[in-house]
Parts: C-alpha cells; sequence; structure tokens
C-alpha cells in the first residue's frame, strides 16, 4: 500500500534556527530517508518552499480567486511529503515514528487513494 506522509512544521521555530543547525536537523533526516529507500519504503517525497510563498485558489461566485499564503491560518504549516510503502497503515506508522523529523515537526499519515488514483492511471494511459 501507498501512504502519503505530509510534515508540518512551525515556520518560526525553522526560520529561527542557525543555519548549522537545520543543516544537522536536514542531515538526520536524510540519513533516515536513505535507510526507508533501502528498505523499499520511500517511493519519493518533496520538500516544500516556506508557505509565505504560497498562492490559494478557491472558486466563488464563478470565478477564481487567488490569495497569497497558505489556507489554513494555523502554527503549523506543510513543509514537505513522503511517499511511502508500507504493507498497511500500522508499518507506516511504525516507520514513521523513529523519523528523526518529529522533533520539530508532526506527521499527518494517510493512505493513497487506490480507486481514485488507479482511474486517473487508466485516463492517462487511453490519452497516450
Amino acid at each position: 500500500m501507498k501512504f502519503i506522509c505530509l510534515g508540518y512544521f512551525k515556520v518560526e521555530k525553522w526560520e529561527s534556527m542557525s543555519e548549522a543547525e537545520r543543516a544537522a536537523r536536514m542531515e538526520e533526516n536524510f540519513a533516515y530517508d536513505d535507510v526507508l529507500r533501502k528498505g523499499g519504503h520511500i517511493i519519493g517525497g518533496e520538500a516544500l518552499v516556506s508557505p509565505r510563498n504560497a498562492a490559494t485558489m478557491r472558486l466563488k461566485d464563478g470565478k477564481v480567486m487567488v490569495t497569497d499564503g497558505p489556507y489554513a491560518e494555523t502554527k503549523e504549516q506543510l513543509g514537505g511529503l513522503i511517499i511511502l510503502e508500507a504493507k498497511d497503515r500500522e508499518q507506516a506508522i511504525e516507520l514513521m515514528s523513529k523519523h528523526p523529523a518529529l522533533r520539530s515537526c508532526v506527521f499527518e499519515i494517510r493512505a493513497r487513494d487506490e480507486s481514485i488514483c488507479q482511474a486517473f492511471e487508466a485516463r492517462q494511459r487511453q490519452q497516450g
């Protein structure tokens, strides 16, 4: 099964760290990502730029409205994601529970919606 692990962090806390502290944290994170990858668990992932650079879109009265910044007004913002292969939810939780990023962020783990993804992939194959 595929799981999407969304990592949320406090922007202000991250930005208050020195460059050396951030580099050390990222090296720890990358090292554990390598462990997951070697075990066949990481399929992909992406880090995101600051939520201050985000654009949020919504449809209002038939018009697309774009606002700067993230949609959520929360203390924690989405910082990145990992696409994880695990046999079930419990294994995904077990694998991510050892991730050093947990010291400074929160992970939301959600299974990929196989039926929608398969329908999308089939449509892409049909369109060539």
